[in-house]
């Protein structure tokens, strides 16, 4: 039987944490835990979940879990599974978790080997846009147009200049058993896509949107709409890739007004229209790419 809200795990492997109030990483991390159980080994580099889950003398984790290097998210994995596995230890999940600097930038080589290897692995990055935890520098997957404290907004530099660096696909070009796309937004469809990632053999990586209230400038209560709000207006979609092809999990049936999402947020206010039309421009092109290369496949988004 599938995991939905009705059937997920009461017991909990990941509280007393120091994070932000409203973190969307937390949540992320929190809900795969519930669905891999007290038998998962997690791994998690230097970052924000680190920062606040292992506060000495206190363990936020009640599974095992481990700070790797800031790169050594995806090897430490390996040799974790590795290890147990040489020891006839089978019946367990090794998971990463790793933020978007730790996994697009920093981490990418070894998370790249890994799936080379295709070590029995599940890979999570929760992406909040930013290395949030040491100050909200860009990432190469923080958005185009937003302000952090090295693409600052004025006169001469509009925000980050760049566009966000589509990991989902480039993890996918490694031909890796199983990769997905998330949102703390659609906690069912998460839910779905980390039992389901669980059940498969080899590397599996899924990238769940994560909003940070204090890096992006939302109030804390505003975490979960805004993660959904992402979506509805097409900015992020749910996707799967398996057996060499991509599923597109949902597609809203109009897309919601990316103009109410962008200026809901402290980092965009300085966007001008010409701006949001750039944005609106990058979103199309992206579906239409969808449209020709993705087959529909739908998900549990509110079991």
């Amino acid at each position: 039987m599938s995991i939905s809200a009705k059937t997920l795990n009461e017991d909990e492997y990941f509280y007393g944490h120091k994070a932000c109030a409203g973190c969307g990483g937390s949540l992320a991390v929190r809900i795969a835990l519930k669905v891999l159980g007290e038998r998962s080994i997690a791994v998690l580099p230097a970052g924000c979940m680190s920062a606040v889950g292992f506060n000495f003398p206190q363990l936020c984790f009640a599974n095992n879990a481990i700070i790797s290097t800031f790169a050594g998210t995806a090897s430490m994995l390996t040799g974790i599974e590795a290890g147990l596995r040489a020891q006839g230890i089978t019946d367990f999940p090794a998971v990463g978790f790793a933020g978007d600097g730790g996994t697009a930038d920093i981490g990418i080589q070894a998370l790249s080997g890994a799936i080379d290897r295709n070590d029995n692995i599940l890979y999570i990055c929760y992406d909040n846009e930013a290395y949030m935890n040491t100050g909200i520098q860009k990432s190469s997957l923080t958005p185009f147009g937003a302000r952090t404290t090295t693409t600052p907004a004025g006169k001469n530099i509009r925000g980050n200049i760049r566009p966000k660096k589509n990991m989902f696909e480039i993890v996918a070009a490694h031909d890796i058993p199983y990769a997905a796309t998330a949102s703390i937004g659609y906690l069912p469809d998460f839910i779905n896509k980390v039992e389901k990632a669980s059940k498969i053999k080899g590397t599996k990586y899924i990238h769940i949107i994560s909003p940070c209230p204090t890096g992006w400038g939302i109030a804390t209560d505003e975490t979960v709409e805004v993660a959904k709000e992402v979506v509805d207006c097409g900015l992020w979609y749910l996707a799967e890739y398996e057996d060499g092809e991509y599923k597109l999990n949902y597609e809203p049936k109009e897309f919601t007004d990316v103009g109410h999402y962008i200026k809901r947020q402290g980092r965009f206010k300085h966007l001008t229209d010409e701006d949001l039309e750039t944005i609106i421009n990058s979103r199309d092109k992206k579906w239409r790419q969808i449209h020709e290369n993705y087959r529909f496949s739908h998900s549990h988004l509110s079991s």
